[in-house]
Protein backbone atom coordinates (compact mmCIF):
# COMPACT_ATOMS: atom_id res chain seq x y z
CA UNK A 1 0.00 0.00 0.00
CA UNK A 2 1.31 3.29 -1.06
CA UNK A 3 1.84 5.47 2.34
CA UNK A 4 -0.33 8.41 2.81
CA UNK A 5 -0.27 11.35 4.88
CA UNK A 6 -2.27 10.80 7.59
CA UNK A 7 -5.37 12.68 8.29
CA UNK A 8 -5.76 14.08 4.70
CA UNK A 9 -8.17 13.07 2.62
CA UNK A 10 -6.93 12.59 -1.11
CA UNK A 11 -8.30 13.93 -4.31
CA UNK A 12 -7.89 14.38 -7.82
CA UNK A 13 -8.51 17.12 -9.47
CA UNK A 14 -8.75 18.20 -13.40
CA UNK A 15 -6.45 21.35 -13.41
CA UNK A 16 -5.62 21.03 -17.21
CA UNK A 17 -7.29 19.21 -20.59
CA UNK A 18 -6.69 15.65 -20.00
CA UNK A 19 -4.54 16.51 -16.75
CA UNK A 20 -5.39 15.92 -12.99
CA UNK A 21 -3.51 16.02 -10.29
CA UNK A 22 -3.54 13.74 -7.19
CA UNK A 23 -3.64 16.19 -3.89
CA UNK A 24 -3.64 15.70 -0.12
CA UNK A 25 -5.98 17.99 1.25
CA UNK A 26 -6.89 18.52 5.25
CA UNK A 27 -7.38 21.52 7.94
CA UNK A 28 -9.38 25.02 7.70
CA UNK A 29 -7.93 28.58 7.55
CA UNK A 30 -5.60 30.34 5.13
CA UNK A 31 -4.88 28.17 2.60
CA UNK A 32 -1.16 26.95 1.60
CA UNK A 33 0.13 24.83 -1.28
CA UNK A 34 3.09 22.19 -0.53
CA UNK A 35 4.79 21.53 -3.80
CA UNK A 36 7.34 18.52 -3.42
CA UNK A 37 10.96 18.31 -5.17
CA UNK A 38 13.01 15.39 -7.09
CA UNK A 39 13.69 12.90 -6.86
CA UNK A 40 10.33 12.72 -4.03
CA UNK A 41 6.30 12.95 -4.09
CA UNK A 42 3.86 15.19 -2.06
CA UNK A 43 4.49 12.53 0.80
CA UNK A 44 7.76 14.49 1.16
CA UNK A 45 5.80 17.30 2.93
CA UNK A 46 4.07 14.97 5.68
CA UNK A 47 5.33 16.27 8.90
CA UNK A 48 4.92 19.86 7.78
CA UNK A 49 1.71 19.47 6.43
CA UNK A 50 0.33 17.92 9.44
CA UNK A 51 1.92 20.60 11.47
CA UNK A 52 0.52 23.49 9.49
CA UNK A 53 -3.01 21.79 8.99
CA UNK A 54 -3.53 22.54 12.29
CA UNK A 55 -4.75 26.41 12.10
CA UNK A 56 -4.37 26.63 7.67
CA UNK A 57 -5.90 24.50 4.56
CA UNK A 58 -3.02 22.55 3.60
CA UNK A 59 -2.91 21.25 -0.24
CA UNK A 60 0.15 18.75 -1.02
CA UNK A 61 -0.62 17.84 -4.39
CA UNK A 62 2.15 15.24 -6.50
CA UNK A 63 3.14 17.78 -9.60
CA UNK A 64 2.27 16.85 -13.51
CA UNK A 65 4.21 14.09 -14.45
CA UNK A 66 5.26 13.03 -10.80
CA UNK A 67 3.59 10.33 -8.18
CA UNK A 68 -0.14 9.61 -8.95
CA UNK A 69 -0.19 12.85 -10.83
CA UNK A 70 -0.98 12.67 -15.00
CA UNK A 71 1.93 12.26 -17.07
CA UNK A 72 0.79 13.50 -20.22
CA UNK A 73 3.62 12.83 -22.96
CA UNK A 74 6.13 15.45 -23.46
CA UNK A 75 4.86 17.70 -26.86
CA UNK A 76 7.33 20.50 -27.15
CA UNK A 77 8.63 22.54 -24.14
CA UNK A 78 5.43 24.08 -22.89
CA UNK A 79 3.95 20.44 -21.90
CA UNK A 80 6.32 20.57 -18.82
CA UNK A 81 7.03 24.29 -18.66
CA UNK A 82 7.46 25.62 -15.29
CA UNK A 83 4.64 28.15 -16.20
CA UNK A 84 2.53 25.43 -17.58
CA UNK A 85 2.90 23.18 -14.15
CA UNK A 86 2.47 26.77 -12.02
CA UNK A 87 -1.13 27.00 -13.93
CA UNK A 88 -1.98 23.66 -12.58
CA UNK A 89 -1.38 24.16 -9.67
CA UNK A 90 -3.51 27.74 -9.85
CA UNK A 91 -6.26 25.67 -11.20
CA UNK A 92 -6.03 23.11 -8.63
CA UNK A 93 -6.28 25.96 -5.72
CA UNK A 94 -9.46 27.35 -7.47
CA UNK A 95 -11.18 24.18 -7.91
CA UNK A 96 -10.98 23.58 -4.51
CA UNK A 97 -12.17 26.79 -3.62
CA UNK A 98 -9.48 29.01 -2.88
CA UNK A 99 -8.64 31.77 -5.34
CA UNK A 100 -5.72 33.53 -3.18
CA UNK A 101 -3.08 31.28 -1.65
CA UNK A 102 0.61 30.94 -0.30
CA UNK A 103 2.50 28.66 -2.18
CA UNK A 104 5.44 27.23 -0.87
CA UNK A 105 7.77 24.56 -2.68
CA UNK A 106 10.66 22.73 -2.44
CA UNK A 107 13.52 21.62 -5.39
CA UNK A 108 11.86 21.47 -8.20
CA UNK A 109 8.22 22.47 -6.82
CA UNK A 110 10.04 25.91 -5.63
CA UNK A 111 10.71 26.04 -9.63
CA UNK A 112 6.92 26.01 -10.06
CA UNK A 113 5.94 28.04 -7.03
CA UNK A 114 8.84 31.21 -8.33
CA UNK A 115 7.01 30.78 -11.42
CA UNK A 116 3.67 30.93 -10.55
CA UNK A 117 4.49 34.12 -8.28
CA UNK A 118 5.36 35.74 -11.16
CA UNK A 119 2.78 35.04 -13.65
CA UNK A 120 -0.50 34.90 -11.12
CA UNK A 121 1.01 38.03 -8.37
CA UNK A 122 -2.45 38.58 -7.69
CA UNK A 123 -2.95 34.88 -6.74
CA UNK A 124 0.11 33.66 -4.71
CA UNK A 125 0.25 35.64 -1.45
CA UNK A 126 3.36 34.35 -0.06
CA UNK A 127 5.90 32.68 -1.33
CA UNK A 128 8.81 29.61 0.50
CA UNK A 129 11.57 28.14 -1.90
CA UNK A 130 13.51 25.42 -0.40
CA UNK A 131 17.10 25.02 -1.26
CA UNK A 132 17.02 26.07 -4.92
CA UNK A 133 17.81 29.42 -6.87
CA UNK A 134 15.88 30.53 -10.12
CA UNK A 135 16.34 28.78 -12.74
CA UNK A 136 18.04 31.02 -15.27
CA UNK A 137 20.36 31.90 -11.83
CA UNK A 138 21.28 28.04 -11.55
CA UNK A 139 22.24 27.60 -15.09
CA UNK A 140 24.26 30.72 -14.68
CA UNK A 141 26.26 29.49 -11.28
CA UNK A 142 26.90 26.21 -12.72
CA UNK A 143 30.28 26.50 -14.28
CA UNK A 144 33.47 24.45 -14.40
CA UNK A 145 34.29 21.21 -12.10
CA UNK A 146 32.30 22.34 -9.26
CA UNK A 147 29.49 22.04 -12.07
CA UNK A 148 29.37 17.93 -11.37
CA UNK A 149 27.78 17.84 -8.44
CA UNK A 150 24.35 18.83 -10.88
CA UNK A 151 25.75 16.14 -13.47
CA UNK A 152 21.67 14.93 -14.05
CA UNK A 153 21.19 18.52 -15.03
CA UNK A 154 23.08 18.34 -17.81
CA UNK A 155 21.35 14.95 -18.63
CA UNK A 156 18.19 15.53 -18.66
CA UNK A 157 18.79 18.70 -20.73
CA UNK A 158 19.83 16.51 -23.89
CA UNK A 159 17.06 15.49 -26.55
CA UNK A 160 14.75 13.01 -26.14
CA UNK A 161 15.84 9.81 -26.30
CA UNK A 162 19.35 9.11 -24.85
CA UNK A 163 18.66 10.16 -20.74
CA UNK A 164 15.40 8.29 -20.89
CA UNK A 165 17.21 4.76 -22.22
CA UNK A 166 19.92 5.25 -19.58
CA UNK A 167 17.56 6.26 -16.57
CA UNK A 168 15.09 3.48 -17.54
CA UNK A 169 17.99 0.70 -17.67
CA UNK A 170 18.65 1.21 -13.70
CA UNK A 171 15.93 3.71 -12.69
CA UNK A 172 16.23 2.78 -8.84
CA UNK A 173 19.73 3.52 -9.12
CA UNK A 174 19.62 6.73 -10.48
CA UNK A 175 16.98 8.30 -8.55
CA UNK A 176 17.85 6.14 -5.10
CA UNK A 177 21.84 8.05 -6.08
CA UNK A 178 20.08 11.54 -4.99
CA UNK A 179 18.03 10.02 -1.89
CA UNK A 180 21.35 8.96 -0.88
CA UNK A 181 23.83 11.53 -1.14
CA UNK A 182 21.53 14.91 -0.47
CA UNK A 183 20.15 13.62 2.71
CA UNK A 184 22.73 14.41 6.18
CA UNK A 185 20.43 12.01 7.99
CA UNK A 186 19.19 8.58 6.16
CA UNK A 187 16.55 8.23 9.51
CA UNK A 188 14.62 11.33 7.90
CA UNK A 189 13.42 9.15 5.07
CA UNK A 190 12.08 5.62 6.23
CA UNK A 191 12.06 2.81 3.98
CA UNK A 192 8.30 2.87 2.95
CA UNK A 193 8.66 6.20 1.68
CA UNK A 194 12.08 5.90 0.19
CA UNK A 195 10.03 2.70 -1.73
CA UNK A 196 7.08 5.19 -2.70
CA UNK A 197 9.32 7.38 -3.98
CA UNK A 198 11.29 4.90 -6.10
CA UNK A 199 8.30 3.17 -7.12
CA UNK A 200 6.51 6.74 -8.20
CA UNK A 201 9.86 7.99 -10.35
CA UNK A 202 10.47 4.48 -11.81
CA UNK A 203 6.93 4.73 -13.68
CA UNK A 204 7.18 8.12 -14.27
CA UNK A 205 11.20 8.65 -16.32
CA UNK A 206 9.77 10.46 -19.30
CA UNK A 207 8.52 12.97 -17.66
CA UNK A 208 10.24 13.66 -14.78
CA UNK A 209 13.24 14.35 -18.09
CA UNK A 210 10.79 16.25 -19.76
CA UNK A 211 9.97 18.34 -16.60
CA UNK A 212 14.12 18.85 -16.63
CA UNK A 213 14.64 19.22 -20.17
CA UNK A 214 11.82 22.48 -19.84
CA UNK A 215 14.41 23.84 -17.29
CA UNK A 216 16.82 24.19 -19.79
CA UNK A 217 14.95 25.53 -22.29
CA UNK A 218 11.95 27.51 -21.94
CA UNK A 219 11.96 27.83 -18.79
CA UNK A 220 14.93 29.73 -19.27
CA UNK A 221 13.32 31.89 -21.87
CA UNK A 222 10.80 32.53 -18.98
CA UNK A 223 13.13 33.89 -16.41
CA UNK A 224 15.56 35.89 -18.83
CA UNK A 225 12.24 37.51 -20.12
CA UNK A 226 10.74 38.63 -16.54
CA UNK A 227 14.53 39.52 -15.73
CA UNK A 228 14.86 41.91 -18.54
CA UNK A 229 11.90 43.38 -18.06
CA UNK A 230 12.50 44.14 -14.13
CA UNK A 231 9.37 42.02 -13.06
CA UNK A 232 9.81 41.37 -9.60
CA UNK A 233 8.09 39.00 -6.93
CA UNK A 234 5.87 41.14 -5.47
CA UNK A 235 4.97 39.03 -2.48
CA UNK A 236 6.54 38.14 0.88
CA UNK A 237 9.36 35.67 0.05
CA UNK A 238 11.44 33.17 2.26
CA UNK A 239 13.85 31.53 0.95
CA UNK A 240 15.83 28.87 2.49
CA UNK A 241 19.02 26.88 1.30
CA UNK A 242 21.89 25.12 2.54
CA UNK A 243 25.13 27.23 2.15
CA UNK A 244 26.03 25.87 -1.97
CA UNK A 245 27.17 29.12 -2.38
CA UNK A 246 30.34 28.48 -0.64
CA UNK A 247 30.72 25.74 -3.12
CA UNK A 248 30.00 26.96 -6.18
CA UNK A 249 31.38 30.73 -5.52
CA UNK A 250 28.17 32.89 -5.86
CA UNK A 251 26.51 34.75 -2.85
CA UNK A 252 22.56 33.11 -2.78
CA UNK A 253 20.65 35.64 -0.61
CA UNK A 254 22.20 38.39 -3.58
CA UNK A 255 20.51 36.31 -6.16
CA UNK A 256 17.40 35.66 -4.50
CA UNK A 257 17.17 39.49 -3.38
CA UNK A 258 17.31 40.76 -6.63
CA UNK A 259 14.14 39.35 -7.34
CA UNK A 260 12.36 39.72 -4.37
CA UNK A 261 12.65 42.88 -2.31
CA UNK A 262 11.10 41.55 0.67
CA UNK A 263 13.20 39.09 1.47
CA UNK A 264 14.17 36.45 4.26
CA UNK A 265 16.81 34.28 3.41
CA UNK A 266 18.22 31.42 5.78
CA UNK A 267 20.79 28.86 5.30
CA UNK A 268 20.15 25.56 6.91
CA UNK A 269 22.51 23.29 8.20
CA UNK A 270 20.46 20.05 7.65
CA UNK A 271 20.65 17.96 4.12
CA UNK A 272 18.46 19.09 0.87
CA UNK A 273 15.38 16.71 2.01
CA UNK A 274 14.86 19.75 4.83
CA UNK A 275 11.11 19.32 5.25
CA UNK A 276 12.08 15.56 6.50
CA UNK A 277 15.03 16.08 8.00
CA UNK A 278 14.23 19.45 9.95
CA UNK A 279 10.50 19.60 9.89
CA UNK A 280 9.88 21.82 12.78
CA UNK A 281 12.23 24.66 11.65
CA UNK A 282 10.64 24.46 8.33
CA UNK A 283 7.06 24.76 9.66
CA UNK A 284 7.89 27.42 11.51
CA UNK A 285 9.75 29.26 9.07
CA UNK A 286 6.61 28.71 6.78
CA UNK A 287 4.34 30.21 9.64
CA UNK A 288 6.65 33.36 10.30
CA UNK A 289 5.95 33.93 6.75
CA UNK A 290 2.66 33.72 6.33
CA UNK A 291 2.31 36.40 9.53
CA UNK A 292 3.59 38.80 7.41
Amino acid sequence: MTPAITGFDYRRVLVADGVSLNAAVAGSGTPIVLLHGFPQTHLMWRHVAADLAADHTVICPDLRGYGASDKPAESGGATYAKRTMAADIVALARALGHERFALAGHDRGALVAFRAALDHPETITHLAALDVLPTLDMWEAMRGTSASVGFHLYLMAQPPGLPEQMIAAAPDAFFGHFLDIWTNDPRAIPAEVRAAYLDACRDAVPSIVADYRASAGVDVDHDRADRDAGHRLRMPVTVLQQDWGAALGFDAAALWNAWAPDLRHGTATCGHFMAEEAPADVAAALRDLLSR
